[in-house]
């Protein structure tokens, strides 16, 4: 229900083959110096949560916390996201997003409104006609309080085909983003995909 966006500069890597060795013998992880996104319990910045819809009233939703116990015991040590955005939101200016599929730092100059934020991609606009990616930036903050984000609205006429953003990309100074473009949500649907330059 919640794609997060985290911001860190330190953190102890794990080898995965250290993982499957702990979890294959069943033992836990030594988590001195290991970054916490609060995974299960948490969902960005909420409490990972099962939705039904209310029969009786289709505006509601009832919302179960799936993983209370472990929600509670990493809540003061998980990192809090950047920003987030929602699989159902209805305020203005916002969107309702699938899948973050992409996250880049913009450190150049040639786009002054975007130097020194964070830039990131989704999947598919949830209700667009035709299938349309989402490309937004959020800015960096040292506070720990969460961000709001912010949309861009690219100015490429896609005409009626759909625009799948399934990649995001940066060259070695992150000076300069590329966004990648798909036709298809089907992957076996070869040779419908472009790469632009995000100027």
């Amino acid at each position: 229900m919640v794609e997060s966006v985290f911001s860190f500069t330190y953190y102890k890597p794990i080898p995965v083959t250290d993982i499957i060795s702990a979890s294959t013998q069943n033992r836990s992880l030594n988590e001195d110096g290991l970054i916490n996104l609060g995974w299960r319990g948490w969902e960005g910045d909420l409490p990972t949560p099962i939705l039904n819809p209310c029969l009786s009233n289709p505006s509601l939703v009832e919302e179960t916390i799936a993983y209370y116990n472990e929600a509670i015991s990493v809540a003061t040590k998980r990192i809090l996201p950047l920003t987030c955005y929602y699989h159902m939101d209805w305020r203005p200016n916002k969107f309702s997003g699938t899948a973050l599929t992409g996250i880049q730092p913009y450190l150049g100059n040639e786009i002054p409104d975007l130097t020194g934020c964070i830039v990131f991609i989704d999947f598919v606009r949830r209700g667009s006609s035709p299938a349309r990616g989402v490309l937004a930036y959020t800015k960096v903050r040292t506070e720990c309080k969460l961000n709001d984000y912010s949309i861009i609205e690219p100015n490429y006429n896609f005409g009626t085909q759909s625009a799948y953003y399934v990649s995001l990309g940066a060259n070695l100074t992150q000076s300069r983003l590329y966004l990648g473009v798909y036709g298809s949500s089907n992957v076996t649907d070869f040779n419908q995909g472009t790469v632009f330059e995000i100027v």
